[in-house]
């Protein structure tokens, strides 16, 4: 079983990670987050687990900052849920709906890798040689004769209708 990383909130609202000894704060916890650690947060006093309102409070500071993900119809749904018998459904839904489009997202990415097989810049330089090349074809054929430049037509004078 991996470690799970101990962090105690006291009443003055600072966070104390017990791994290192130091006091953290919110963004050290989003860090952790996208690290992939496995943490818990206990209140100090009572050892309660309140991970669930820690991960709120980070998401609702992300969400005054950017372009928000919780659209305020998709908030006003959530709160209208709360209390009906499909509440626990919800959730789960919610974290199912997630992890597909994480995946989807992934295949995609999968997808796009595998088409271009490198690094964007290298697919670049080869498009620009490419490029390139068709260029100077294009030269030696104009300077063979074996293309044609168009030719411009004579503007046309409108007939006078004599009567």
């Amino acid at each position: 079983m991996s470690h799970v990383r101990i962090i105690k909130k006291y009443p003055n609202r600072r966070l104390y990670d017990t791994d290192i000894s130091s006091y953290i704060t919110l963004e050290d916890v989003r860090q952790l987050i996208v690290d992939g650690e496995a943490f818990v947060v206990r209140d100090a006093r009572s050892g309660n687990d309140i991970t669930r309102p820690v991960l709120m409070q980070i998401i609702a500071e992300h969400e005054e900052h950017g372009q928000p993900i919780f659209t305020t119809e998709l908030l006003t749904q959530v709160i209208r849920f709360r209390g009906d018998s499909m509440q626990g459904h919800l959730g789960s839904f919610l974290e199912r709906s997630l992890q597909f489009f994480l995946e989807q997202q992934q295949q995609i990415r999968g997808q796009i890798g595998n088409l271009v097989g490198q690094a964007p810049w290298a697919l670049l330089n080869q498009l620009a040689e490419r490029n390139l090349d068709l260029w100077r074809s294009f030269q030696q054929g104009l300077g063979s004769g074996g293309v044609t430049p168009p030719t411009r037509k004579s503007p046309r004078t409108p007939k006078s209708r004599a009567r």
